[in-house]
């Protein structure tokens, strides 16, 4: 919350100044001084701003026990796998080309692509031990999860993000199975609960190799 208002703080500084100017001469020492005030204030929220972007990088590179690893490969593969499977039927339980469930889609493009066993259902799934990711920091390949049969918070519905809004999933019979939907929609943005970025977990992530200078 504070973070929300942080950038608040430094207008709100220097409206005061001047609205107090207004009734009492400023010395040129004095504007010093509140230019300086106001200078400090701007440098730590640019520091603010820049340790909340680190912080996914940072867990993710935790999670690896410091390495990087180049995950969109294993990304690109996934959701390849995926858009092929466009207009499959939903199908109640199912795993296999034959029909997919929501769970049973993202766990069958794990398993193929990335040789990732995750948890049968959404209830499961949303439970894996991978990084949450930011709705404003997702990539593709990071694992949505919804709230969609009215009790809000309890997760119900799953799919993958592909990147611009857009994600993949395994719908329901009346939609017409595998499709691409947007997360903007006022649906899918109202039932959004969390996102994880599971690929972090992949056993076989390709290292990124470094150049010898």
């Amino acid at each position: 919350m504070l973070k929300r208002f942080a950038p608040l703080v430094p207008l709100a500084l220097v409206t005061l100044l001047f609205g107090c100017a207004a009734h009492t001469p400023v010395s040129q020492q004095d504007q010093q001084v509140k230019n300086s005030v106001t200078a400090q204030s701007s440098a730590r929220y640019q520091e603010a701003l820049f340790q909340e972007e680190t912080a996914t990088e940072k867990e993710l590179a935790a999670f690896a026990d410091g390495k990087s690893y180049k995950l969109p490969v294993l990304a690109d593969s996934i959701l390849e796998r995926g858009m092929s499977l466009i207009g499959t039927r939903y199908r109640f339980g199912g795993t296999s080309e034959a029909g997919f469930d929501c769970s049973g889609f993202i766990g069958y493009l794990f398993r193929e692509e990335a040789g990732m066993n995750l948890p049968r259902s959404t209830r499961e799934m949303i439970n894996v031990d991978a990084p949450l990711v930011a709705r404003s920091k997702l990539e593709p390949g990071d694992l949505l999860f919804f709230a969609t049969n009215g009790r809000r918070g309890r997760v119900s519905h799953a799919g993958i993000y592909l990147g611009d809004n857009q994600f993949i999933h395994s719908s329901s019979r009346k939609s017409g199975g595998v499709r691409i939907d947007s997360l903007g929609d006022s649906y899918w943005s109202k039932t959004f609960i969390e996102a994880k970025r599971a690929l972090a977990m992949a056993p076989n992530a390709e290292p990124i190799v470094t150049a010898r200078k």
